[in-house]
């Protein structure tokens, strides 16, 4: 409760965020750490409920790679059955006597044929062997023609690379506080026009009820023309914060999240990228500063960025 008591009157709430008020209805963080929002939907269809094209876009590339693989030997071994059902006899060039090795030559007559590779040493003949090809040749065709799709979409899509600090921090900061994160654009990218916003939402006690507040936080700078290396979004502190007066354990105990939202202009593309994440109050580190991850060159002629110090901190007396 002390808590509760100890929030800034003072601070401007947010209303139009797009999250719920009511904390009794709202389980968990509102983003999870990847940007996406942390909502399960429920009734209505598994298939319904799922943009299988924009899923295929954005799951792992390892994820990517054994679906299609998987389809690829799922589509043969099912055709290949078929084959055996109307009888591999209808199929000319089919010499093993084995049922494996037959079955085994007609899943790769089906794997030339899906895939319109044609070799020619198996072919086939009667009505239902030639319809049963036909079908699977154009399947092949169409099958194809959605994967490359899929490959290029994956390929050519506008992405924000940009990675942000593992923690939020409380560092000094001109004679007061400041809550603090970093972020570092990691590939070979020219990103331009870095705008950021930050929203911190709440649960605290309103008439005896518990609800989600939202506060705007002010930023020392809100956009920079280039960048280039690390970005280290400052929100001072201040009387006006409605993280004025709060402790290391009023953190502790709180329960609070921080959601950042970047949206930059990639010249590569001529398009604008947006980056979202968020900080829960476990996430914050009390009475740290951030460590330089850039340096100069040996010969003097280049900046270094080092990615893997974006969260290196120390901690700090405040």
């Amino acid at each position: 409760m002390a808590f509760l008591k100890r929030i800034n009157s003072r601070a401007k709430t947010e209303v139009n965020t797009g999250f719920g008020t009511s904390a009794s209805n709202y389980g968990g963080r509102f983003i999870d750490k990847n940007g996406d929002a942390n909502v399960k939907k429920e009734g209505i269809g598994f298939a319904e409920s799922i943009s299988w094209y924009h899923t295929m876009l954005v799951v792992p590339r390892w994820k990517f790679m054994l679906t299609i693989l998987f389809f690829y030997l799922l589509v043969n071994l099912l055709f290949a059955s078929i084959y055996c059902l109307i009888g591999v006899e209808h199929l000319n060039g089919i010499t093993a006597n084995n049922p494996l090795d037959k079955f085994g030559q007609a899943f790769f007559f089906s794997a030339q044929t899906f895939t319109t590779v044609g070799y020619g040493h198996i072919s086939p003949t009667g009505f239902w062997a030639s319809f049963v090809a036909s079908v699977e040749a154009l399947f092949g065709l169409l099958s194809f023609a959605i994967a490359t799709g899929l490959f290029y979409g994956r390929f050519s899509k506008p992405k924000a690379f940009i990675r942000f600090s593992e923690n939020a921090i409380i560092a000094p900061y001109e004679g007061i506080t400041a809550l603090m994160l970093r972020m570092t654009p990691y590939k070979n990218t020219n990103l331009t026009d870095a705008e950021a916003r930050m929203t911190l939402g709440m649960r605290i006690e309103e008439n005896g009820q518990m609800v989600n507040k939202f506060y705007s936080l002010d930023l020392e700078m809100e956009r920079i023309n280039a960048l280039t290396l690390s970005w280290t979004l400052v929100h001072p502190i201040t009387e006006d914060s409605p993280l004025y007066n709060l402790s290391k354990e009023d953190f502790e105990q709180g329960k609070g999240e921080l959601v950042v939202y970047v949206k930059v202009f990639d010249d590569m593309f001529s398009t604008s990228v947006v980056k979202r994440t968020s900080y829960t109050f476990d996430e914050f580190v009390h009475g740290a500063k951030f460590l330089p991850m850039f340096s100069r060159s040996e010969d003097s002629n280049k900046t270094l960025l080092y990615i893997d110090k974006l969260n290196h901190f120390e901690f700090v007396e405040l």
